[in-house]
């Protein structure tokens, strides 16, 4: 019988534990940064190329950069952008110092270290297709590869080198 307590105790603990730490976001979404080169041609690609829209903007002054150990003093103005403008929606926050990155851009997604590719769930590929074609977008690999009977997988990168996965029917 104290076996059976005990692992009734063990699994109270853990699925406690569980529920504890999922309690404790106020948001199901990751708000994600991005530093970027070149502004407009990273919302040309992102907003006008991949379709997604631009939900606000916002300025870090430089006094907050410095005290809040984001620019070391450095202002800075955060564009937010969205699949779709809903409180549900992902922010892919973009924001540029005017400078380019001191590594090379990767060819591959082993090629560095930390965040590499975003993935993007998408009804339709084809107009996607036809929007970065004409930005001149260079497409990855032989894509569109199929993955089932109804769904393609699409490999660019935007300006600054993060690969970028479109999935869906064609």
């Amino acid at each position: 019988m104290s076996t059976f307590k005990n692992l009734l105790i063990i699994t109270a603990l853990l699925f406690g534990g569980l529920v504890h730490a999922q309690s404790n976001f106020t948001s199901k979404s990751i708000g994600v940064g991005v530093v970027v080169a070149d502004m407009q041609r990273s919302l040309d690609f992102y907003v006008k190329g991949i379709g997604m829209v631009k939900t606000g903007n916002f300025t870090i002054n430089a006094e907050f950069g410095k005290r809040g150990g984001l620019t070391g003093g450095e202002a800075v103005e955060v564009n937010i952008l969205k699949l779709e403008n809903s409180p549900e929606g992902t922010d892919w926050k973009l924001m540029s110092f005017g400078k380019k990155a001191d590594h090379p851009k990767s060819k591959f997604i082993q090629d560095d270290t930390g965040p590499q590719y975003i993935t993007i769930q998408v009804k339709s590929l084809q107009p996607i297709l036809d929007r970065l074609k004409e930005q001149n977008v260079t497409f990855l690999g032989s894509t569109p590869t199929p993955l089932t009977k109804d769904s393609h997988f699409v490999l660019v990168q935007d300006p600054d080198g993060t690969f970028v996965e479109l999935i869906g029917p064609m």
